[in-house]
């Protein structure tokens, strides 16, 4: 048998060390992915419970749970307007045992909104998997004279600052749907932001007169009569609603201003771990389609790239409303 002469062997032992020390990184981390998940998964959810980035990720979740046979378990972080859920993911080991189900504001409008973020939600967060669009619905108090959204423009027109719209926040798509509509009509109204559910509750109460809305958030009041839907935010009509309108086909052509709910991961979390995991999301959509049409969700699913791609052009678009609103938050 032939032997290297030993002034060779030991000129290749490093070279043939770091063959093998590779061999053996590639071979675990393989092993490592093919075996994930191995123990409980953390979904952390930047809003309050009951709300619909809650619904959703519960909803996907559970489904996830029953398919790969470990628990995908909610942890609400609410506020700074998601900020400070998003940020716990952001500064959670990359190893994809903690995950993020967020929605446009902390992904698209929050970097502009606040003064201070210390981290980049473009850059520090991997996309995964985009579940679902939710077009925001203009609502108004049914004691409100009008019934279609010609009769609502027409009236904010004739009552410049009388009217006043909630929110669920400053520089929330709620405030900046309103915000954009106003401007679109050429009127003014009054902003009054809320936490949360607080500002649907007085829309319902009539101390507000109109707001938009996410459809998830309002469908069983549309439905029990206790607010009236004028339009969509979407550019195409919801499969939940079809018969209303969007403000598109009614006179504002390029409108849309609707939100949007998907998974991410910290920055660094290995491909194949975002692989798997959206595999596993656009796996389970189709089985909850009718679910989330019922309540109020368009599912979406697709690559990772496609999410990325998705999130940074919403950035772009949202950049420039914020600017226009005069919103911001120190």
């Amino acid at each position: 048998m032939y032997r290297f002469p030993r002034s060779l062997s030991r000129a290749l032992a490093p070279t043939l060390a770091c063959a093998f020390a590779a061999a053996t990184a590639f071979s675990a981390t393989a092993h490592a992915a093919d075996a994930y998940p191995s123990k409980p998964v953390r979904v952390i959810v930047a809003f309050s419970p009951g709300g619909t980035t809650d619904i959703l990720a519960r909803t996907v979740s559970q489904q996830l749970s029953q398919r790969f046979k470990q628990s995908f378990v909610i942890d609400n972080r609410p506020g700074a307007g998601g900020n400070i859920g998003t940020e716990v993911v952001v500064r959670a080991p990359a190893d994809g045992y903690t995950l993020l189900v967020n929605s446009v504001g902390p992904i698209s409008i929050n970097q502009t909104l606040y003064k201070r973020l210390n981290y980049d939600p473009l850059t520090d967060l991997v996309p995964v998997v985009q579940i679902a669009d939710v077009p925001n619905v203009l609502v108004v108090h049914p004691s409100m004279p009008v019934k279609t959204l010609e009769e609502f423009v027409a009236y904010a027109k004739a009552n410049p600052g009388k009217l006043n719209y909630s929110s669920t926040g400053v520089g929330t798509s709620s405030h900046l749907s309103s915000f954009m509509l106003t401007e679109r009509i050429g009127t003014t109204a009054t902003h009054v932001p809320y936490k949360g559910a607080d500002a649907l509750n007085d829309l319902i109460a009539n101390r507000v007169q109109f707001m938009f809305a996410t459809i998830p958030s309002v469908i069983s009041h549309i439905k029990s009569g206790k607010l009236r839907a004028l339009a969509v935010s979407s550019t195409k009509r919801s499969r939940s609603m079809p018969d209303v309108p969007t403000v598109a086909e009614k006179g504002f052509p390029g409108f849309e201003a609707g939100s949007w709910f998907g998974f991410f991961a910290p920055k660094g979390t290995p491909k194949e771990v975002v692989t798997q995991l959206n595999k596993a999301v656009n796996d389970v959509l189709p089985s909850l389609q009718e679910q989330m049409i019922r309540e109020g969700a368009d599912p979406v699913g697709g690559s990772p790239e496609q999410f990325g791609k998705f999130t940074r052009a919403e950035y772009a678009k949202w950049k420039e409303v914020v600017r226009a609103s005069g919103a911001s938050v120190d």
